[in-house]
């Protein structure tokens, strides 16, 4: 049986796959694309029904197709639904014309022994392949944490198979994780009239909109996408932001006074008690002061540079505490709360276990330096802060996949040096 060869296999066709496929392409890199459902599958079929995106159109998008292109009712600055975003992915892949192959499943990548190239065995059959770049994203494996026992009465999902308020059995909610996920899915099922409590760890709370301007834009002149390298203490911190219904801040506290019930993030569980570290007041502090501290460099910002933008006093109002705030609760009783569902919005790990590669660390984390790993052949493409905080963004990973494609590039020419220079005599 013939083993077909390609000089660059990427595997992944979402937004990090489709950007790798149109900087090879601009470099003459041969190489195939292989996604194992749909392009861009992620946004179809692992998120919620109201899920839109978290950056504005304008901004969140590759630069050489607008949002209004594939839908003309999602002006520049409104949040694409996740279809819409799916499609934009389909419709980039066509207009770059990218060699996407679907339906074949990466099973195992090795490398070839004694001789270049990587090995790849495929739902379809083996490929070979000069080097590869594993495009599939920092959302490979659900994290549900071993708290509360599958055998408990309570019915529990992780927030990839939470779908709309419809679908969860009559009572009471417990979200655990307070990033945009979490806070999203948790701020809907109020608004559907469920009883809400939220379990609040650590994290950033920016302004959706300041004096006129989206929180992506300030991040941008600010110089924060730009960042190298996570502040020390911050490496699991998650970032609260929505763009749900037109784009607002999130402000727990609200959403306290709006009747959710915050609690400290989750600890343990017996006996049908939840227990919850008593951290809530410290973590909306902190919330607090990252935002406020952002409205102040931006205002800094406003001034040394002469722009005329509106005053926003709205942006630092308060609200009084509500009482789960002032006397937060650290345990609860599932079932004397009425709750009968549990959403884990508690994040992914990597999965790399289909590449036996000394690719990797102890943790199971790949060994890189910007995307190119330690292991010669083998690279990444959409991790968090891969190059910069702004990598697993749309715009952030389509300039890192044009850093990866130039490396490929560069490591090609030397190649072609090897195979086309003569080869000096041996001395006797």
């Amino acid at each position: 049986m013939s083993v077909e060869k390609i000089d660059t296999l990427v595997i992944g066709a979402g937004q990090a796959g489709l950007a790798m496929s149109e900087h090879l392409g601009k470099n003459g890199v041969p190489h195939l694309v292989l996604e194992r459902h749909r392009i861009a599958e992620r946004w179809r079929s692992e998120r919620w029904d109201s899920l839109v995106a978290n950056g504005p159109a304008w901004h969140d998008r590759f630069p050489g197709l607008e949002f209004s292109a594939v839908d003309p009712k999602v002006g520049p600055d409104d949040f694409a639904p996740k279809e819409t975003v799916a499609d934009y992915f389909v419709a980039y892949a066509d207009k770059i014309a990218a060699p996407i192959r679907c339906g074949v499943e990466v099973l195992k990548v090795e490398r070839n022994a004694g001789r270049p190239g990587f090995r790849v065995e495929t739902s379809t059959g083996v490929i070979e392949a000069d080097r590869i770049v594993a495009a599939t994203g920092p959302f490979q494996r659900p994290i549900i944490p071993p708290v509360v026992p599958a055998d408990s009465g309570i019915l529990q999902m992780h927030s990839t198979g939470y779908r709309n308020p419809g679908q969860l059995p009559e009572g009471a909610v417990l979200v655990v994780g307070a990033g945009s996920s979490g806070v999203q899915i948790a701020e809907e099922l109020l608004r559907a009239g469920k009883r809400v409590y939220l379990s609040v760890g650590p994290h950033d709370r920016p302004p959706r909109a300041y004096r006129g301007r989206d929180f992506c834009w300030w991040l941008g002149v600010l110089g924060k996408w730009d960042a190298a390298a996570q502040e020390p203490g911050k490496e699991h911190v998650t970032i609260a932001v929505s763009g749900a219904r037109g784009g607002h801040t999130i402000d727990f506290r609200r959403l306290a006074a709006d009747g959710m019930v915050l609690v400290g993030k989750t600890e343990s569980y017996k006996d049908g008690v939840v227990r919850f570290a008593p951290d809530l007041v410290e973590n909306l502090s902190q919330g607090d002061a990252n935002n406020r501290s952002l409205l102040d460099e931006a205002d800094a910002y406003v001034v040394r540079n002469g722009l005329d933008l509106p005053q926003d006093p709205d942006a630092r109002a308060t609200v009084p505490d509500a009482p789960c705030v002032t006397d937060p609760v650290l345990s609860l009783d599932l079932a004397a709360a009425g709750i009968t569902t549990i959403i884990w919005a508690t994040g992914f790990a990597v999965d790399y276990s289909w590449m036996k590669v000394d690719a990797f660390d102890a943790s199971g984390k790949p060994r890189h330096q910007r995307g190119v790993s330690t292991e010669p052949g083998i690279y990444f493409l959409g991790l968090p802060w891969q190059s910069r905080r702004g990598s697993s963004f749309i715009w952030g990973v389509w300039h890192d996949a044009k850093y990866l494609a130039d490396q490929i590039a560069i490591q090609r020419s030397y190649m072609a040096y090897h195979d086309a220079a003569p080869r000096a005599p041996e001395k006797a």
